[in-house]
């Protein structure tokens, strides 16, 4: 709100939405990033920054540095926050979430300042680099023009650096931590075979069905050369994961490309990443239990693995609680925003809740009540709904049993 972070005349609420959208690395803009002063946008640098790390990451290290012991409850949240079964490794973890986060942007920021650096002056092409970076590595979404990188559409180079920040920001620092580790297939966790394989093979699908879905919409793709095709395809196929940058117009994609990005928006990135979504593993132990059960198999297996019960109930219990939110807030949203088409209500609250930041246009057309939701679901999406449950109900054990009883199912 301050003049010398926005020189425009913009409303308490839309400048919390900002900040909300920049913590929770979400991207979604009431204000164009483009009207804050230099300052402002750095501002919301250092708010994204601190969001895609996490604020669990540096209230541990605070807390530990201070010499401080967590007390149970705590513990229990950071374990939850931090995606470790080991009160011990919680530090370490938190350790290398900064040394990973600085290490990848400080190589992410050169490169991206070298590609821009044709386009424009070197200061401008630094700085561009530098808040491209900040955004891309934590999902963020957030661009310094309106029109967010379609102007780069047909960049390979800035379209490959950009996706690649995405990606790694996306797998989750314990899978980059472990490969850094044992650098060799045989020796990484099986959790990190899972993110690795899940993420090729979600990227390489949706990329083949962008290009095809997309290949003769003259309003996206149509009017491309090949090439220019395929980079926009792949870049489409990358950032619903969960970045939220564009280059090409989100509300001109076809039905079924616009279904294809909300599901991956639904999905999401890897656990203790910067992207949100239900997360990789939720998604993979889920098909995995389907696939078990259709088998009739007693136990979920993955990699000669066996996959513990109690991670397939948080599974089941994570998408049932982030369904709810969704039809929630899209019902909700239906009553405060009738005048706007269904789609883009949908699409608006997967991109919030997933803390994508595309969005077909409705952002901007929201009312104050509108507004207010979007912002809860971008909190909500960023904490993770789990943690919110825990928070709300923390868990208690109980030694009492019932006689089972058969419930129709199907």
């Amino acid at each position: 709100m301050l003049p010398i972070c926005n020189p425009t005349n913009i409303s308490w609420l839309e400048a919390a939405f900002t900040a909300t959208s920049a913590v929770t690395v979400t991207g979604l803009a009431v204000v164009d990033t483009a009207s804050f002063t230099r300052l402002g946008q750095v501002v919301i640098a250092i708010l994204i920054q601190l969001g895609g790390l996490g604020f669990m990451t540096f209230a541990v290290l605070a807390f530990f540095s201070l010499q401080r012991r967590l007390n149970m409850t705590s513990q229990i949240i950071a374990r939850e926050a931090l995606a470790e079964t080991s009160f011990g490794d919680i530090i370490s973890t938190a350790k290398s979430v900064i040394g990973i986060a600085l290490s990848v942007e400080i190589v992410g920021m050169i490169l991206l300042t070298l590609s821009f650096s044709p386009h424009m002056p070197w200061g401008e092409a630094l700085y561009h680099g530098f808040f491209y970076t900040i955004s891309a590595f934590n999902n963020a979404g957030f661009a310094l023009s309106s029109d967010s990188l379609t102007p780069y559409v047909g960049n390979q180079q800035i379209n490959l650096i950009i996706t690649a920040l995405i990606i790694i920001g996306g797998l989750g620092f314990l899978v980059i931590k472990d490969m850094l580790e044992h650098r060799s297939w045989h020796k990484i966790s099986v959790n990190t075979k899972l993110v690795l394989s899940a993420t090729v093979i979600i990227n390489l699908i949706a990329f083949a069905l962008f290009w095809l879905l997309e290949r003769h919409n003259p309003a996206t793709l149509g009017n491309l050369n090949l090439i220019d095709q395929a980079t926009a395809a792949w870049f489409q196929a990358i950032t619903p994961r969960t970045a939220g940058f564009n280059t090409i117009a989100i509300d001109q994609l076809t039905d079924a490309s616009t279904l294809l990005t909300m599901f991956l928006m639904f999905v999401g990135g890897g656990s203790l990443s910067t992207a949100s979504g239900i997360k990789l593993g939720t998604f993979a132990v889920l098909i995995l239990t389907t696939f078990s059960f259709l088998r009739q198999r007693d136990h979920v297996t993955v990699f000669e693995r066996s996959i513990p019960e109690r991670q397939v109930r948080k599974s089941l219990a994570l998408v049932s609680i982030t369904l709810m939110l969704i039809f929630l807030s899209v019902f909700i949203l239906s009553v405060i925003e009738a005048r706007h088409p269904l789609e883009d209500v949908l699409f608006e609250v997967v991109s919030a809740l997933s803390t994508v930041g595309l969005s077909r246009g409705l952002t901007g057309n929201l009312s104050d009540a509108g507004e207010a939701i979007i912002m809860f679901m971008m909190f909500a999406g960023r904490v993770g709904p789990l943690t919110l449950a825990y928070l709300i109900a923390m868990p208690k054990s109980t030694r009492i049993r019932y006689p089972e009883t058969n419930v129709l199912i199907g």
